[in-house]
């Protein structure tokens, strides 16, 4: 008798564990669901490689379907060497193959001495703009040391919303040293803003009146396709100087 119950009670206590496990596991999966419901709700995706170091595949020549001369990958870096000889009217700006609308921008940016370059968003790749900047936003890259923009306006410093919005404070390294940069550009909450070093220095509208004001105060007043594409390439800026970029994904919101 003894036996009997002994083996009843071992078969409840398992019986019981068994559902009290398996209820935890449909817990933890009913949780896990719902926060992939709440990505897709949201649209946030995952961290996207577009740059790994080691191909130019996520990025061409603006305007051309090749990836653009002098641009070399240097130890895990794409660096752009100026031509000595530049064609005259030839660039060599790139933009990724893919268009975006609201994402964040993870990425590393290195400056020669004296350097100038720029990342541009909401590009509009037409033949009816020769330029990126003719219709895409940027955000600064430069030396903000030697560099003569940096003398014209903070809004032309080193992170800043280009002639729109100038930097809370410089928070660059030297020449020659990785700055990490974050950008962010959401449309859906028309707001955006640049982390650099870890630390926000700029914060901007989007798609508002604010932002039409601050677009009507700028060199861009009259520049009938300048931020006009929510959707539309990022680009990197050829200026004619050496600058290099490194570990750039991109997350889409």
């Amino acid at each position: 008798m003894m036996k009997i119950q002994g083996a009843f009670l071992i078969i409840c206590f398992l019986t019981f564990g068994g559902c009290k496990e398996k209820a935890k596991m449909d817990e933890q999966s009913t949780i896990k669901n719902m926060e992939l419901a709440d990505n897709e709700i949201s649209g946030e995706g995952e961290w996207e490689i577009l740059f790994d170091g080691t191909s130019f595949d996520n990025w061409k020549a603006y305007l051309d379907d090749e990836m653009a001369a002098n641009w070399e990958i240097e130890e895990g870096a794409m660096v752009f060497y100026p031509p000595s000889d530049r064609p005259k009217g030839e660039s060599y700006n790139i933009v990724t193959r893919e268009a975006y609308n609201s994402f964040v921008l993870s990425l590393e940016w290195r400056v020669a001495e004296g350097a100038n370059s720029g990342i541009f968003w909401g590009i509009k790749e037409d033949s009816v703009y020769r330029q990126p900047y003719e219709t895409g936003p940027e955000i600064q890259v430069l030396d903000n040391q030697r560099h003569p923009d940096a003398k014209n306006g903070n809004t032309h410093q080193a992170g800043a919303l280009y002639d729109m919005v100038a930097p809370a404070e410089d928070v660059t390294k030297p020449a020659g040293e990785w700055n990490s940069c974050e950008i962010t550009v959401n449309y859906k909450e028309q707001k955006g803003k640049v982390i650099l070093n870890g630390v926000e220095i700029v914060a901007f509208p989007l798609d508002n009146s604010q932002w039409e004001a601050l677009v009507s105060d700028s060199k861009f007043a009259d520049w009938s396709g300048f931020g006009k594409y929510a959707t539309g390439k990022i680009g990197l800026q050829d200026h004619g100087d050496v600058v290099a970029f490194k570990n750039i994904k991109i997350k889409r919101l």
